[in-house]
């Protein structure tokens, strides 16, 4: 059987022009096209032509660099740098101009602000495309983590024990110096011992100021690489990272809002996110759709309010397990009295008003009851008996529950995981984004504006086509 073998030494010509580099169909052309119909002054970037000092690189072409690196994968400003001198597609985008590496994270670092945007008119363009139809929204969220070390974490006992750990080395160190000859004040043992405190003095220093950082704030951790970052509990265990939000529209999964949040849960971005959604939308959804992380009562009615129909199920109704037999839920419940009647006939009254946590207390006015009770150790194992905690707008929360039973919700509900979580498995699965590239809260901003409209860029191509979507995104003549 032959063989076909490659020839290094064979003369091969590239077409003369840059422009014949890539076909008319290439999905290149798709991202040439799109950034160049982006409304610029509205990014906050500057084209001025005359201005004075140093040539610089076109904000239009940087913006086109990172826009498609981002769609593939290529996140590195060395890599990206890379590829506009080996892959073709890169060097006709880019049409010949090599920007280095450093060129490439400065503008990435000092335009933050603007990469955010982009995503607000890739949506805006989708919605008059017809591929965004405003009328369901799924939010949902992913945690992704920080460019922080785990190492430069701090939590108050971590702490508090490495500092003792320091301050008894310390001390050793400082004995040790202190017993030193001073003939051998010279000797290379000394020596070491000097740099030894050094090292420990400026360690110290560091540990004591992470420290401060969590006294003067609520934060459970405190990271030094990344002080904006936090502590969150993801699919993998205990991550440093940021609280990734995406609102996704239900006709094709496209996204039509995202952004990078430092709070360790969702229960307060159903609204916010909605919201924000609705404001690039120009108008309100029929109906907003989330997991049961989203179950906060006040979120929920704020939404609501707005004429939006709210599908978003408690813990209980997620949880999918029945209750048993002394759950809250078998209490009967007396709206004349204000009283909670357990299965076996006692009375719960109302104790106290947690305005913080929004719920009252109900509990049994005598203990001992409880504890002659053939239920007891089942039923409750406290001493004082049994106590119930209830919303103080508990009817709302039941007309959530009962919204979400409907088998019209039910069919929504179904549809969430095939929209919402489908921005989140190409970007982590197919992107390889496991962890952020840039520090802080409007770096991560930046990159995620990155990662959405590429993700819709790629979906839109694969809907319409690239002959089709870039005769839409033509400009008329």
């Amino acid at each position: 059987m032959a063989y076909l073998h490659g020839k290094r030494d064979q003369l091969n010509l590239l077409p003369a022009s840059i422009e014949d580099y890539v076909s008319g169909c290439d999905p290149v052309r798709v991202y040439d096209a799109f950034v160049e119909g982006l409304d610029i002054k509205e990014l906050g970037l500057v084209l001025d032509s005359d201005q004075v000092g140093a040539p610089e690189y076109n904000p239009k072409a940087m913006l086109k660099l990172l826009l498609y690196g981002y769609s593939y994968g290529i996140r590195s400003s060395r890599k990206l740098e890379r590829a506009t001198y080996h892959n073709l597609s890169f060097i006709w985008l880019m049409g010949g101009l090599k920007p280095d590496h450093k060129t490439i994270s400065r503008f990435r670092r000092d335009h933050w602000e603007s990469l955010k945007k982009v995503l607000r008119q890739c949506a805006r363009l989708c919605l008059s495309l017809g591929l965004i139809e405003g009328n369901t929204l799924f939010v949902d969220g992913t945690r992704i983590k920080a460019n922080a070390s785990d190492a430069r974490s701090w939590d108050k006992k971590k702490g508090e024990k490495y500092l003792k750990r320091l301050e008894g080395r310390i001390e050793k160190v400082l004995e040790e110096c202190n017993q030193a000859d001073e003939a051998e004040v010279g000797d290379g043992s000394w020596i070491r011992r000097q740099e030894e405190m050094g090292s420990l003095s400026a360690l110290k220093q560091r540990v004591a100021k992470a420290m401060q950082e969590l006294e003067s704030s609520d934060q459970k951790c405190y990271n030094e690489t990344d002080p904006e970052s936090r502590l969150l509990k993801s699919g993998d265990g205990y991550i440093v990272g940021y609280n990734v939000q995406s609102v996704v529209d239900d006709r094709h999964g496209l996204i039509v809002h995202a952004e990078a949040v430092n709070e360790s849960n969702d229960v307060h971005q159903f609204r916010v996110q909605i919201d924000q959604a609705n404001e690039v939308l120009g108008d309100r959804c029929a109906v907003a759709c989330g997991d049961c992380g989203y179950a906060y009562t006040e979120g929920l009615k704020a939404v609501e309010e707005q004429g939006i129909r709210v599908i978003v199920p408690s813990q209980v109704q997620s949880l999918h397990e029945p209750t048993g037999p002394f759950h809250w839920d078998k209490f009967c419940y007396d709206r004349e009295s204000d009283c909670y009647i357990c299965p076996e006939g006692q009375l719960l009254t109302y104790r106290k008003t947690d305005y913080k946590a929004r719920q009252k207390a109900y509990q049994v006015k005598d203990g001992s009851v409880c504890r002659r009770c053939r239920h007891y150790g089942e039923c409750t194992k406290a001493k004082a008996g049994r106590t119930i905690a209830k919303l103080i707008d508990d009817e709302s929360k039941k007309r959530f529950e009962a919204i979400y039973r409907q088998p019209e919700s039910q069919a929504i509900y179904r549809r969430r995981k095939q929209r919402a979580e489908l921005p989140f498995g190409h970007i982590k699965w197919n992107l390889g984004v496991r962890s952020f590239l840039m520090r802080g809260i409007k770096g991560v901003q930046a990159e995620i504006g990155l990662l959405a409209t590429s993700f819709n860029l790629i979906r839109a191509i694969n809907l319409v086509g690239v002959a089709g979507l870039i005769r839409k995104l033509a400009p008329t003549q």
